[in-house]
């Protein structure tokens, strides 16, 4: 058997396909996107036709690419950009352009529903999730009520990007509850609709949304017009799929207590994997469902690659320049500490945020120590989260790096010693296209587990493993620490 893994990102749509037998990536391919141009500040748009578009693509070149082996298709399964709100009206056209997980437009709207609802505690109290985040979907479906009614009022049905490119497979509507999870207007403990939350963003919203599944319910099979367009002799089932950090979790593994991923691109996430909802009454770890219908305790930092890019194409370095500057500087930079929020911050929810170098002196004031700097500071943010996932009771015994950042070994060297867990890459990258791909072939033939086949298809690279050093964990224990009370500070100020 072959199946097909679809990751439909925020800057582009991948498609890989997975033999069972060898567990290889027999073929992939990749069609790149751009968001919507000038668009007011804080919008973050684009059109769902051109996922579409990429999925048409990128299928069609693997499928050429299998030649003869095709016919082994018997399943495909989609990871999504997560939290993205996508509209169709009565003919299952779009509406508009689909309003992302990035954009930031919605700041007024997260507030206008906290204060309706009395605060976070309560909040907290309906929906297991205490704060109205920017990226989630219910601010954008208030904001698109009270922006543009015209267009809700065509609206008939509303679907995430994932839930969407399922729909154009199957031509079957659903949501399953992990990505559901995103939404902040469903119950993380029940997995049900919150019938409060729904009510205020608008008063039809529930005869408006798909049905809500489990996630080991397959989405459908593969129409027919597409795949005989395809010329697949026999239609793939199509699995819940979901979103991409749930996706991204069975693609690296992540489906035991113990195990946490660390993803280390342009943002950064973490996550963990729990039997039971993990609820954080602060807000800062996300109460996610996973998509094995156990759930997924997550945290997100929106700086991380983003903020060294900045710095490397400033000083002109390759990758390798970079590490040897930074590493030529001892830890601590001497000192020298940067809060990386370039982007503003997710956790902690400091959307208008800039960032903050701290620590300035004659001696510390040189290109390597800003590129240590650089690194620590976006790492720590991860490390603030990871601090919290412990006092929330989570345990880690082994990260699991992805993402840019996870291919240096003097990042990795850093990462261990701010998490004070063993890390390491796996010997597939391929993340949420992995993970997509293998709960698509699961749901072809469910005679092993979820987790039996995460065992099989995803293997560690022992050559990247690296343990911290009690001396180090203590240096960026206090390095952590210094970070924590600076930007205390300088929010009782406000000057972040």
């Amino acid at each position: 058997m072959i199946s097909l893994g679809i990751d439909c990102g925020t800057q582009s749509t991948k498609t890989l396909a997975l033999d069972w037998e060898t567990g290889k990536i027999l073929a992939s391919a990749h069609q790149p996107y751009a968001f919507i141009p000038h668009l007011p500040p804080g919008s973050m748009e684009q059109h769902p036709q051109d996922w579409t578009a990429a999925a048409e693509t990128t299928v069609s070149s693997v499928l050429q690419q299998l030649g003869s082996l095709k016919k082994r298709v018997k399943a495909i399964g989609i990871s999504g950009q997560q939290h993205g709100l996508v509209t169709l009206d009565a003919q299952n056209n779009v509406v508009r352009p689909a309003k992302l997980w990035c954009d930031s437009s919605t700041v007024f709207q997260c507030a206008e529903i906290t204060e309706y609802f009395g605060g976070t505690d309560r909040l907290f109290a309906l929906l297991g999730t205490a704060n109205m985040l920017p990226a989630y979907t219910a601010p954008k479906i208030l904001w698109l009520r009270e922006n543009e009614p015209e267009n809700w009022k065509k609206t008939r049905t509303v679907l995430l990007p994932h839930d969407y490119l399922n729909f154009w497979l199957t031509g079957e509507f659903g949501m399953e509850y992990g990505d559901a999870s995103g939404t902040a207007f469903m119950d993380v403990r029940s997995r049900k609709w919150c019938r409060p939350v729904c009510d205020f963003l608008a008063p039809d919203l529930i005869e408006k949304l798909p049905p809500l599944h489990s996630s080991l319910k397959s989405a459908g099979i593969l129409r027919k017009e597409l795949g005989s367009r395809w010329g697949l002799p026999e239609m793939p089932i199509v699995s819940s799929g979901g979103g991409d950090n749930m996706m991204s979790a069975i693609g690296t593994g992540n489906l035991h207590a113990g195990c946490v991923t660390a993803s280390l691109g342009t943002s950064g996430t973490l996550f963990a994997y729990s039997e039971k909802p993990v609820l954080d009454p602060q807000g800062e770890v996300a109460a996610f469902c996973d998509s094995t219908d156990a759930w997924l305790p997550l945290i997100c930092t929106m700086n991380v690659t983003l903020v060294t890019e900045r710095i490397r194409s400033l000083f002109e370095w390759s990758y390798d320049l970079y590490d040897e500057n930074s590493a030529s500087i001892p830890a601590g930079a001497e000192g020298l500490l940067l809060l990386p929020y370039l982007n503003g911050e997710r956790t902690p929810n400091l959307p208008h945020a800039s960032g903050v170098l701290h620590g300035i002196t004659i001696q510390n004031l040189t290109k390597g120590h800003l590129a240590r700097a650089a690194v620590e500071g976006v790492i720590m943010g991860l490390g603030y989260g990871l601090k919290r996932f412990r006092e929330l009771g989570i345990a880690p015994t082994e990260i699991r790096l992805t993402g840019g950042g996870s291919k240096s070994a003097f990042w990795r060297q850093i990462c261990a010693a701010v998490f004070q867990t063993s890390v390491v890459c796996l010997q597939n990258s391929e993340g949420a296209g992995l993970g997509a791909a293998i709960q698509a072939g699961w749901s072809a033939d469910p005679s092993s587990s979820l987790q039996e086949l995460a065992i099989r298809f995803v293997q560690p690279n022992e050559n990247t493993r690296v343990h911290p050093t009690e001396r180090e964990c203590e240096k960026y224990e206090d390095l952590l620490e210094k970070s924590c009370q600076l930007r205390k500070l300088l929010c009782q100020g406000q000057f972040l």
